[in-house]
């Protein structure tokens, strides 16, 4: 009998701590994204059809399960009435480095970025993200991969969310080979739940490395990028003429880095080339048509200079809403600003317009403005001198999405994608509009509106950083 009551102990003892690793069963978050709700009575804006001027959205498990005109909200769903909102597909994001760890300075080290000491990323990589056993030096490994750093949480997710946006696409935040983003949602208790793709593409920056370390000019830049797109051509073959016939054949050594460009030799990742100046565009052009690469310019202040080669070439715009401004207050000692900051200045909010006239495709992306505020102020900027609202609207939802091939499960309010929603009270672009609610798959965020942190950005620009602009606090849920 003892025996049998120790069996039944041990057995029961082993349940348990089964149970116990197992984990609490389903998160807060995943009860939530199971939960139905029904927006009624609202202006629904599709952007893939027409828009709605009285209808009904039904979400259900984080999906849209309905829209439309004529749709019954289902007796189980938490309700919201639409009545003088207008439903916005989530507003998306198009180049940030959300998520990404910050750089710190670590005292009593000489060199680094900055001067100031060498910048340390959490789990002691520094200066810049490394990945273990590359051939390469930090800041020129394309293997690197945004998702294996991404951290939830944090002011500046939350602020963007307190703008509308539920989405961002983002990648490490500095290096030449910058590493391959990721498309998340700005929601999720885990890296896991917020992913939505990746890798997207393959980041590339113009910036010299500043540690010392070569390559440290412009020319240098462009040298080393060729060279190693060069290097992984001949990777590629060597590996493939190894595969055919291994026998008395000396392997090729693998290579992390170079094996990491090969998907983008292929046309099977597109790379993103942050760019603002005409000149260093054109130089990204010359480079992808060098290599037939699928190339996406970000930043793009002056890419209105080059709308025609741009629509030639194919290649579409993640546009900064960071237009250059003055940084110190004007004054009768100060020294008159240069005709080309001056020219930037106005020439900045057209660039949207005038990309939409030449046909090129666009995405609005934040830039690392100084304030997340100033993403929908500097939106509607481009409408004022030009840009078509609807136009404008598809630039920040539609668009986004199908450069950065998301669009089968995002950027439009239709049966199927993903529950992202931006609700408004008022037109989305009118400085007077509010934020109301804002669903991200699914799930109702919290507003907390306030002083919002700069969004930032993966790689650093020459253009100044806009002046905060105040933003009415959103509506409470009612």
């Amino acid at each position: 009998m003892l025996k049998n009551y120790l069996r039944f102990a041990g057995v029961a003892l082993v349940a348990l701590a089964f149970i116990a690793l197992s984990g609490p069963g389903p998160s807060k978050a995943q009860h939530h994204a199971t939960e139905t709700y029904a927006i009624t009575n609202a202006r629904i804006v599709t952007v893939a059809g027409p828009t709605i001027e009285k209808g009904t959205v039904v979400i259900r498990d984080g999906l849209i399960a309905a829209v439309g005109a004529n749709v019954t909200a289902p007796s189980d769903a938490r309700m919201i009435d639409g009545a003088g909102l207008t439903v916005y597909p989530g507003l998306i994001d198009a180049s940030t480095s959300l998520g990404m760890p910050q750089p710190s300075p670590t005292p009593g080290v000489g060199g680094g970025r900055g001067g100031g000491g060498q910048f340390q990323f959490p789990g002691g990589t520094s200066p810049m993200a490394s990945a273990l056993n590359s051939t390469q030096p930090a800041g020129l490994q394309p293997e690197i991969m945004a998702a294996d750093y991404l951290r939830p949480g944090g002011d500046q997710i939350e602020a963007e969310r307190n703008a509308g946006i539920t989405t961002a696409l983002t990648a490490p935040r500095a290096g030449i080979f910058i590493g391959q983003s990721a498309l998340i949602n700005l929601a999720g208790n885990t890296p896991q739940e917020m992913i939505v793709r990746s890798p997207v593409a393959l980041h590339i920056g113009f910036t010299p490395l500043r540690n010392g370390s070569y390559p440290g000019s412009l020319m240098g830049v462009f040298s080393a990028i060729r060279q190693m797109l060069l290097d992984a051509q001949r990777y590629q073959e060597a590996q493939k003429i190894y595969a055919r016939s291994p026998r008395g054949m000396r392997r090729p050594e693998q290579d992390k880095s170079l094996e990491a460009l090969v998907p983008v030799l292929n046309r099977e990742l597109p790379v993103v080339m942050y760019a603002d100046r005409e000149r260093d565009i054109l130089r990204a052009i010359e480079l992808a048509q060098e290599f037939k690469l699928r190339a996406i310019i970000a930043g793009g202040e002056e890419a209105w200079k080059v709308a025609d080669r741009l629509r030639e070439a194919q290649i579409a715009v993640l546009l900064s809403l960071n237009f250059p401004h003055r940084t110190t207050t004007a004054s009768p000692e100060a020294d008159a600003e240069p005709l080309r900051i001056l020219r930037a200045r106005v020439e900045a909010p057209k660039c949207a317009a005038s990309l939409a006239a030449a046909r090129v495709k666009f995405a609005f992306q934040s830039g690392g403005m100084t304030t997340i505020d100033d993403f929908r102020t500097n939106a509607a900027k481009a409408v004022e001198n030009g840009l078509a609202s609807d136009e404008a609207i598809k630039a920040l939802t539609m668009t986004a999405a199908e450069i950065l091939s998301a669009a089968d499960r995002l950027g439009s309010i239709e049966t199927g994608k993903i529950a992202n929603l931006t609700i408004t009270r008022g037109n989305l672009l009118d400085r007077t509009a509010r934020i109301a609610y804002v669903l991200i798959d699914g799930r109702q965020i919290d507003l907390r509106p306030g002083a919002a942190p700069a969004s930032a950005s993966p790689a650093p620009s020459a253009t100044p950083t806009p002046e905060a602009s105040p933003t009415p606090p959103a509506d409470h849920l009612r």
